[in-house]
């Protein structure tokens, strides 16, 4: 595994509202088109930047309306539903260089209140006990090697069920820390890749949109994604997950997945990459 050789997944260009993809944000499969996890951080960041302090975001929804160049791309923010108590609000990216919206998020924030005892069980196990293991030649560096990975059980070329440890080594945009949502928006679009049910060398399944129940926002710089991959006899498949910090479960996430033979792949569908 290769050190992160990008300061950050984003650089500012000095426009209200506009940033340039650094080549770490690229997916496994093609330079050119961004891993789904650094511009799901992009639209998690720029809701949250719009929340007062006494809100909190308890779902967040990306949906990849295509691939998401390595580029400049644009970011605007909408308040879809106002409310006292519960509000929607919408984020868009927004690729200038042809004029289209290539993924947009929406999240439910809810009050920032203690209303219940709540619980918190740690897992016995910590990025400390996992493994990092060789990465398949094939792949472009970008996003993978600016995360730094901690298998538990499973393996990136053995299909099925894992659980992995993540952190990413870089920031969104450089001199912020990337903690809390943002954070984990960043890591878990990997969990279809995690999970995988087949030869990555022989099969592409690519995540179409990414939803994820927060229960909490996470602490540290570390969480675990421990994921699964379910498939049909179609191109439809899900892969679900758990995801926890250092203090126990964080959040719940989901993907639908377009599964192709690698020949059959384009760069017409929808893409955040599975890895």
């Amino acid at each position: 595994m290769k050190s992160a050789s990008h300061a950050s997944f984003y650089a500012p260009t000095g426009a209200p509202q506009r940033v340039l993809s650094t080549p770490a944000t690229a997916g496994p499969w093609s330079p050119s088109a961004q891993h789904g996890g650094p511009p799901s951080g992009l639209l998690a960041r720029a809701i949250e930047a719009t929340l007062p302090p006494d809100r909190v975001i308890a779902r967040l929804s990306v949906d990849l309306l295509g691939p998401v160049p390595v580029g400049p791309l644009e970011v605007s923010v909408e308040e879809l539903r106002p409310g006292r108590q519960v509000a929607l609000v919408a984020a868009t990216l927004h690729d200038p260089a042809t004029g289209r919206d290539c993924a947009v998020a929406r999240a439910w924030a809810l009050p920032r209140t203690q209303a219940g005892p709540g619980s918190a069980i740690p897992l016995a196990h910590g990025p400390e006990q996992g493994e990092r293991p060789p990465l398949p030649p094939s792949w472009v560096g970008g996003y993978v090697d600016h995360v730094e990975w901690r298998w538990i059980t499973g393996a990136v070329l053995a299909p099925g069920p894992a659980t992995v440890w993540m952190r990413p080594l870089v920031p969104l945009l450089p001199g912020e820390p990337l903690t809390g949502i943002p954070m984990l928006m960043t890591c878990v679009d990997s969990a279809s890749g995690v999970s995988a049910a087949l030869d990555p060398a022989r099969w592409a399944f690519l995540n179409t949109e990414l939803t994820v129940h927060v229960l909490r926002e996470p602490v540290g710089e570390w969480v675990c994604v421990d994921a699964v991959t379910e498939l049909t006899s179609t191109a439809v498949g899900v892969a679900t997950s758990a995801v926890y910090d250092e203090l126990g479960l964080v959040a719940r996430t989901a993907q639908t997945l377009l599964v192709q033979r690698q020949s059959a792949t384009n760069q017409d569908v929808p893409s955040g990459s599975s890895r």
